[in-house]
């Protein structure tokens, strides 16, 4: 939500409406507002040092009123660190979100008599109403969020919810155990600072979880920075390396890889020409045609590539798929002449979108072909260049979301054109 758009705020203005509707509630004349404050302190430090601290939400919508539970929710949210710009409407967004969620949630939960069963301490039977209370929380979360990135972020719809309920689903419900821990145990004779105990626990997880994420966000500027020397180097192709690796993501999420390989092909496609570095700068940007001497140098770049990033443990298997992203199924392709299946999966993904965005991309030496065109193209060499699984994964994923290529040189192309590079089908590119 960086520059949001006029439907995206007016998504967000009905979502506060509805919060505000959700905390003007009857029974705010008999709400122990000791117990609020008490919830809603931990849950504002929760959000403000470890991010989402939805324990504390869950708690509140077992113990309280759905009004009260919902107020629980505000302050944090109001407080919590956002990035980007626009971050008093994105806090504001965030606050009704919760506040919506965090009232169905209480609702369902009062509704199947979950309160009477925390008190009473009835196991299992407090687990039913809970687990229901969870999927609302859950349900609407997604709902929400699915929206908010379809207006704000422009992602189809179809796109914008798929799979966010079920990934959301796991990690919820493991909060909603600790939530209704915390719920019993303030029932209990033992009180609220037992129940708030529990926290600490959980505090050590958040804080060992921001770790993970911290060196997640090392990892990807890692990855920026290599992308950005190589546009510096060669600027006729600058966007060609990120145009590649969402190309290569479409297709691997064609293929139904898991996420976790999802993410590796996207960082094969994002690094594929990080070898470059070590090509002169002079046979990058030759206007002329290519020597044969030439050309056997920049050939080189998958193994320069390769030696870079092979101390980079994160990658995984993106560093094959940088070395081996120019090899051939015929086996007429470098660096090895590997053939058929030696060549490894997400080198094989990362061939296609490669030579997809070289033939629909605008260069100094060629001009971009339609994306029919070039999907034409790739058809006819499939089975002899192209592995035909990842050709027509991409065809289908274009044919579902479309693909928008960009003109990638600075400048119209006005330079002599030049021969055929070896592989990519009917175009060259460096």
């Amino acid at each position: 939500m960086e520059a949001i758009p006029a439907r995206a705020r007016v998504y967000v203005v009905c979502v506060v409406l509805g919060a505000l509707y959700c905390l003007h509630g009857p029974a705010w004349a008999h709400t122990p507002w000791w117990a609020v404050a008490l919830l809603a302190g931990p849950y504002a430090g929760g959000e403000r040092f470890f991010g989402s601290f939805y324990p504390v939400l869950l708690a509140g919508a077992f113990l309280l009123s759905p009004s009260a539970a919902a107020l629980v929710a505000v302050p944090g949210a109001l407080v919590a660190p956002v990035g980007g710009r626009q971050r008093r409407l994105r806090r504001v967004w965030r606050a009704g979100r919760l506040a919506v969620a965090v009232w169905a949630a209480a609702r369902v939960h009062e509704a199947l008599g979950g309160r009477d069963a925390v008190v009473a301490s009835d196991f299992p039977y407090a687990l039913a109403p809970a687990g229901a209370a969870v999927l609302a929380f859950c349900l609407v979360l997604t709902a929400l969020d699915g929206g908010i990135q379809a207006l704000a972020d422009h992602v189809p719809v179809r796109r914008a919810w798929r799979g966010l309920f079920l990934r959301s689903l796991a990690p919820i419900a493991a909060h909603g155990l600790a939530g209704l821990m915390m719920a019993v145990l303030w029932r209990s004779p033992y009180g609220p600072v037992a129940a708030l105990l529990v926290l600490l626990p959980m505090c050590v997880s958040w804080w060992v979880f921001a770790q993970y994420h911290r060196e997640r966000a090392a990892h990807q500027a890692t990855i920026r920075a290599l992308v950005q020397a190589v546009d510096i180097k060669d600027g006729y192709t600058r966007g060609h390396s990120e145009r590649v690796g969402q190309a290569s993501m479409m297709i691997a999420r064609e293929l139904g890889l898991d996420d976790e390989r999802v993410e590796v092909v996207r960082f094969a496609g994002i690094l594929h020409d990080v070898g470059k570095l070590g090509v002169p700068t002079r046979l990058l940007r030759k206007d002329g045609p290519l020597t044969h001497e030439e050309r056997r140098v920049i050939e080189l770049h998958p193994e320069y590539g390769h030696e870079m990033v092979r101390g980079i443990s994160f990658l995984g298997e993106a560093r094959a798929a940088v070395l081996h992203h120019h090899e051939r199924l015929d086996g007429s392709g470098y660096p090895y002449g590997l053939r058929g299946s030696q060549i490894p999966e997400p080198a094989r993904v990362v061939a296609v979108a490669d030579a997809f965005d070289a033939m629909t991309s605008t260069r100094s030496y060629s001009r971009a072909r339609p994306v029919s065109v070039a999907l034409r193209e790739l058809e006819r060499c499939a089975g002899s260049q192209f592995d035909p699984r990842m050709v027509t994964a991409l065809v289908r994923a274009v044919d579902q979301y479309g693909w928008h290529p960009a003109v990638t040189a600075d400048e119209a192309p006005t330079l002599a054109s030049r021969p055929p590079a070896a592989g990519v089908p009917g175009g060259a590119h460096r």
